[in-house]
């Protein structure tokens, strides 16, 4: 789940973040909360309290559009994120511009050498797809495997799933 700067400074944020874990049942452990670069530039004592907070919830948090702000080499280890997010802006033409293909390599030696999962987002092609697989990266999305759909369009889609058998 995206979190705005809005959302992550509003008062009250962490206290219902656990109000609807608790409405819900949800185990926090399937909760992963992406943060922007542009959230954690704040690097203030709120934005770290409120971190903690989560992260003593339970919860996964995950830095989104990682290498396209600001970004410090430190803020995987510095915020204990669990998952990197290679920003598509890298991933679009990787198989064919060489220094795009450099950065998303380096990019997922260094958060894979921190013990943290990969995300590579925006991945629309075969070309893209086969240079992911060639790397120890742990999730995979974008166009490539289906467009944004509802919650009432992706339960269809499990039930028809599981109703023929797949």
């Amino acid at each position: 789940m995206h979190v705005s700067v809005v959302q992550f400074r509003q008062n009250g944020f962490c206290e219902l973040v656990d109000s609807i874990l608790r409405e819900t049942g949800l185990d926090p452990q399937y909760l992963e909360l992406e943060l922007t670069e542009s959230l954690l530039l704040s690097n203030d004592d709120v934005t770290l309290s409120v971190l903690q907070v989560l992260r003593d919830i339970g919860l996964k948090l995950a830095i989104d559009d990682f290498g396209t702000g600001y970004s410090s080499l430190s803020y995987p280890r510095q915020f204990r994120a669990n998952k990197d997010k290679i920003d598509r802006a890298f991933i679009r033409n990787l198989a064919t511009d060489f220094d795009d293909g450099a950065i998303a390599t380096a990019i997922i030696r260094m958060t894979k050498s921190l013990n943290l999962r990969v995300l590579a987002e925006g991945v629309e092609n075969e070309a893209q797809l086969a240079f992911l697989r060639e790397y120890d990266r742990d999730e995979i999305q974008g166009y490539y495997f289906s467009k944004p759909i509802s919650g009432a369009e992706l339960e269809d889609r499990v039930l028809a799933l599981s109703s023929s058998g797949a």
